[in-house]
């Protein structure tokens, strides 16, 4: 004698919600949408519940959510990367103008990335040279452009690697994307050692005379600090920032330790974060000496 069919369990759940609960959601219904939610946070800062940090944190954590990989990455043509077959002294002088601490390191084709080096590493060949640059390499991740961006912090925190290179529908490298650029979707941008507080200036002096001046500053701004006309010298192409004529003027996007002549001024590259310039060193260009 067959069992009797067990009993299905019911597909309704106990609403155990009291009935004043109910009536408040009905009042007051919670958000239906991400628009809605990040209004809701909008109002809780302005009702002085939570901080405006925390606010744009939650908007970012909300936020996060529908952005990928490619959204944030650091795109193929403004990546660093270290030719295998290149000599110990170009590899080394490359790591230390770049200033990064991972590099994705390829072999004849650029696209052919054959593995990640540890900046720190290098230095394991300076005290034991017979030891093979390929030794050194650890294993590089790749990942689609669609990954989303929560899954990859997860498996950044699971994995313990901190760099992906992204690959594009064809297979092809478009960027890579590092734990930085993803955690600062939710924290704002992360400082580093040649960062300054916003309330420091875009342009201040230094001991030696010269002045560290952003790269995102405004054109009008260098200008009046320094007594110059710059907005002159491309009549043709607009920039809103000096960053922006520098790398135009330069014809590449520039790299740390490299210098140009403008305006009767030197502009040394001090630090560039993604592509971009972040920090210059300003002197009268009659005033500066070899590098």
């Amino acid at each position: 004698m067959s069992e009797p069919h067990p009993e299905r369990p019911s597909l309704l759940r106990e609403d155990k919600r009291t009935f004043l609960q109910k009536l408040a959601e009905f009042i007051h219904p919670g958000p239906d949408s991400t628009d809605e939610l990040i209004e809701t946070l909008a109002d809780a800062e302005d009702n002085h519940i939570i901080g405006a940090e925390s606010r744009a944190m939650l908007e970012g954590v909300i936020r996060m959510a529908d952005m990928t990989s490619g959204d944030v990455m650091v795109a193929a043509p403004r990546m660093d990367r270290l030719n295998i077959d290149a000599p110990f002294d170009e590899l080394l002088h490359q790591v230390i103008d770049t200033a990064h601490s991972r590099f994705p390191v390829f072999e004849g084709d650029p696209d052919n990335i054959i593995g990640i080096l540890m900046a720190k590493d290098l230095l394991k060949l300076q005290r034991a040279p017979e030891h093979n640059i390929r030794a050194l390499l650890r294993p590089a991740v790749f990942i689609p452009e669609s990954k989303g961006l929560n899954d990859l912090l997860r498996d950044f925190r699971g994995n313990r690697n901190h760099l992906a290179i992204v690959i594009d529908e064809f297979g092809r490298v478009a960027g890579l994307v590092t734990i930085e650029d993803v955690l600062e979707q939710i924290v704002g941008e992360i400082e580093d050692e040649f960062d300054v507080a916003a309330d420091e200036g875009d342009i201040f002096g230094l001991s030696d005379r010269t002045y560290r001046v952003s790269g995102d500053t405004p054109l009008e701004r260098v200008e009046e600090a320094f007594a110059v006309k710059l907005a002159d010298l491309e009549p043709d192409d607009h920039f809103d920032t000096i960053g922006g004529l520098i790398a135009h003027a330069m014809g590449h996007v520039p790299k740390r330790g490299e210098r140009h002549t403008l305006a009767g001024l030197d502009f040394l590259v001090m630090h560039t974060k993604g592509g971009a310039v972040k920090w210059f060193r300003v002197s009268p260009a009659a005033q500066t000496t070899g590098s």
